[in-house]
């Protein structure tokens, strides 16, 4: 399937590495904005055209789009794609909101598309073998889970990290996806959340290069906590800052058992390590599943090889709108000092199989 990748900025080199190595995909064109550096993009990574957003779309060659535009826009590339008779697939999140991402799946069933959405890191090994465990009953009935993104912010690293700090941005939209397709993964969707949030520095000042010394206003809460509760009546707790700027000891994600626990490597990545904990002590466990590189890509590739197959692909719009519902009820129950029942839900995708090396899926 040829692949058109809308979005030329930092995420975009480690989708161009990646999908090179798989066989059903090909990217063909990088339009950006800036056309540029959609050009320069595209050299750099030996796609033969680079080009404006306008051209790419208009591109009969291109059955499926690679959205890796800011957040703000994500729902109008995706509107713009599936208007072009495209298949999208976006990175995270859907949309900054529930209702505009009901638009994009609704226009997706109305053209007969698919829409596909990151995180896809929850098809890596890491995941995959966590989820494993917990099916085969190695910590018994999950009673509950806490987990924990914290850190000091992006403004130390990014090269454009404004966007971090306005709607759509924040520790939750950002990387509260990560965690939410992983913890939907293990242990299914979620039925009611409540939420905490604040806003701890109103101002940040960028220090990474090329934007040094520029102050940026926040306008989203940078610490933010949500209690979830599971359709499965699982409780959990996940917690995602900006604010934290000194070492912590929280853990990224432990699922609780009624016969053990279960530590949950970081789902922005791929790899382990996975540990079970039984009886006072802790065991690494064999990771039982391919993709431990930590690359972007697979979701793309599952859902060209899902399209080709007539088979649902795994990393797909229904979980990342009930991902999309749950990060913005949280603030939303923090605004109203209220718990807000959910009106979406998914089901779990169908596991990664064992037995197929990386860079195939079917």
């Amino acid at each position: 399937m040829n692949i058109g990748i809308i979005g030329c900025g930092a995420i975009s080199n480690a989708y161009l590495e990646s999908c090179r190595r798989f066989d059903n995909i090909h990217v063909i064109a990088c339009a950006d904005i800036d056309v540029d550096r959609a050009v320069a993009k595209a050299s750099e990574h030996n796609v033969p055209l680079g080009c404006s957003v306008d051209d790419l779309l208009a591109n009969s060659n291109i059955e499926l789009v690679v959205n890796l535009t800011i957040p703000g826009v994500h729902a109008e590339v995706d509107e713009r794609s599936l208007l072009a008779g495209k298949h999208v697939f976006s990175e995270k999140p859907l949309a900054v909101s529930v209702a505009s991402a009901k638009r994009v799946v609704e226009l997706a069933a109305q053209k007969s598309l698919r829409v596909g959405c990151a995180p896809d890191t929850v098809l890596g090994a890491g995941i995959q073998t966590s989820r494993k465990l917990i099916d085969d009953g190695a910590i018994g009935t999950p009673i509950a889970v806490n987990a924990f993104m914290m850190c000091g912010g992006h403004e130390s690293w990014h090269p454009s990290p404004q966007f971090y700090y306005k709607v759509g941005g924040g520790p939750m939209f950002d990387m509260g996806p990560y965690y939410l397709h992983a913890l939907i993964t293990l242990l299914g969707p979620v039925r009611r959340v409540t939420g905490i949030t604040r806003i701890t520095y109103p101002e940040r000042t960028i220090t990474s290069e090329p934007l040094a010394g520029t102050k940026v206003t926040v306008d989203v809460p940078t610490h933010v906590v949500g209690l979830l509760e599971f359709t499965s009546g699982v409780i959990g707790n996940l917690t995602t800052s900006f604010d934290i700027k000194s070492p912590f000891t929280a853990p990224i994600i432990e699922v609780f058992g009624s016969t053990g626990t279960l530590a949950v490597p970081d789902p922005n990545g791929t790899s382990g390590p996975v540990r079970v904990g039984r009886n006072g002590n802790w065991e690494e466990a064999p990771l039982t599943h391919p993709y431990r590189d930590g690359s972007r890509g697979v979701g793309v590739a599952d859902m060209a090889c899902a399209i080709a197959a007539d088979r649902p692909h795994r990393a797909n719009a229904e979980i990342a709108l009930h991902a999309l519902e749950i990060m913005q009820a949280i603030h939303e129950s923090s605004a109203t000092g209220k718990h807000i029942d959910l009106t979406t839900t998914c089901v779990r995708p169908l596991a990664m199989r064992m037995d197929l090396p990386d860079y195939a899926l079917d």
